[in-house]
């Protein structure tokens, strides 16, 4: 691993541990994790190999990254309170961030050593996975799916609220400040 790669990794970790605390939905909120992203994409994501069982392990990883991404956006806490969305990240989204991103960065340095990389080789061999790059794709496929779900849902959620706060049939019965 790079030290570009490390930086990578604990800034979106950090990004996760900032909302801890209440912050409002902004544009910035949404697009320095989908810049992140999209850089580590376009940096390793140049040979997408597809023999053997190559996509198979790409699209199981990119669909465990949605599910986690879905998880982590509706555990989310996310309120309206004068004016705006304000979102706070709960302890169990944060966990879930942690641990997702920290298997993700263990795997990559496990995979480095030389007893990782032997057994990642024999399990590779033994399950037709043709090449480092594809634990690479899935890897980074994973942390897309996860980064792009999650901040979509907290993005509807916070729309819903918005609309909901807007209309003046719901006025009256709205409780100012709740979370949902």
């Amino acid at each position: 691993m790079t030290t570009t790669d490390w930086f990578i990794d604990l800034a979106l970790l950090l990004i996760v541990l900032r909302q801890l605390h209440e912050e409002r939905l902004t544009t910035r909120t949404v697009l320095l994790p989908l810049g992140m992203i999209a850089w580590a994409a376009g940096s390793y994501l140049t040979d997408i190999p597809t023999a053997g069982n190559d996509v198979p392990l790409a699209v199981l990883f990119a669909a465990t990254g949605v599910v986690l991404g879905l998880a982590g956006g509706l555990l989310t806490r996310a309120r309206h309170a004068d004016g705006h969305v304000l979102i706070k990240a709960s302890r169990s989204a944060a966990a879930l961030w942690i641990i997702s991103m920290g298997f993700r960065l263990g795997f990559a340095v496990w995979s480095t050593h030389p007893s990782g990389a032997a057994h990642l080789t024999r399990f590779s061999a033994a399950h037709s996975i043709t090449s480092g790059q594809a634990w690479v794709v899935a890897l980074l496929l994973m942390a897309v799916g996860e980064v792009i779900v999650r901040l979509g849902t907290i993005v509807v959620r916070g729309r819903l609220l918005q609309a909901r706060a807007d209309s003046p049939a719901d006025q009256p019965a709205q409780r100012p400040g709740a979370y949902v």
